[in-house]
């Protein structure tokens, strides 16, 4: 179960990396006048308030406290594993760059995890990632009036 878990992060760390911060601009010439699709919003089964009802600040809250969990934890594989889960839950309730903030913490979480039943270190390049994806989304967030902490 772990190994599909991992594989599936890796998986998302893959998309996340091929993203660009910034989105360039349309080409006009391909433009049609045809309105955009709506797309359905995901419910949630949860009673836990989606970080897309409040937007760019509420995930960025939502990341906050799942990080803020992340750091209590003392050695405990199943309660990181536990932060993986609640990552992936948000990640796919919010856009933009808010993902990538989800998908890092949730790819930190799984190898933290495995480095707990392993005994071995946390990989530099998952701790790097959050690091990146805090920043990128720095902004953002204190244009929200929220800091993203570490």
């Amino acid at each position: 179960m772990k190994r599909i878990l991992a594989a599936a992060a890796f998986a998302s760390l893959a998309g996340l990396t091929a993203c660009s911060v910034s989105t360039p601009a349309p080409d006009t010439s391909t433009l049609t006048s045809s309105p955009a699709p709506s797309q359905p919003t995901p419910s949630r089964s949860s009673d836990a308030p989606a970080p897309q009802a409040g937007g760019v600040k509420a995930a960025c809250e939502q990341f906050n406290a799942l990080y803020a969990e992340y750091k209590a934890i003392q050695g405990d594989a199943n309660a990181y594993e536990d932060i993986y889960f609640a990552a992936q839950d948000a990640k796919d309730a919010v856009s933009g760059n808010q993902k990538g903030l989800f998908t890092s913490l949730s790819v930190l979480s799984l190898d933290r995890s495995s480095a707990v039943q392993s005994g071995g270190e946390v990989d530099q390049a998952s701790k790097d990632l959050v690091r990146d994806a805090v920043f990128a989304n720095a902004q953002e967030c204190t244009a929200e009036g929220v800091t993203l902490r570490l």
